[in-house]
Order: structure tokens, then C-alpha cells, then sequence
């Protein structure tokens, strides 16, 4: 349940602050928060999931 290559690049695109740039702190912490709201969105329909839940320890 990763987050999909065009996600990535619409992220990247919106908080990058030069060309190329991916590994700037707003980029890491956009794509993390991204993540963690799909995390947040899984469990709310799966909640037995406790392998996944782990993801957000």
C-alpha cells in the first residue's frame, strides 16, 4: 500500500524547493503525512488489520 509514482511526483511537485529535489525535509514530511492518512484511511475499514496498524508505530 505504498504511495503510487504519481502521487510521489504530485507531492514532490508542490513542496519542492528546487529542481530535482526529493529529499528536503517539507518533501519527506508531505510524503510521510500522505502515507500516514492512507494508513489512517485503511484501518478505519479494516480494523482486525493489526499488521498494518504496526505501520503507524
Amino acid at each position: 500500500m505504498a504511495l503510487l509514482k504519481e502521487a510521489k511526483k504530485v507531492i514532490i511537485d508542490k513542496f519542492k524547493t528546487h529542481e530535482g529535489d526529493t529529499g528536503s525535509p517539507e518533501v519527506q514530511v508531505a510524503m510521510l503525512t500522505e502515507r500516514i492518512n492512507q494508513l489512517t484511511e485503511h484501518l478505519k475499514q479494516h480494523k482486525k488489520d493489526h499488521h498494518s496498524r504496526r505501520g503507524l508505530l
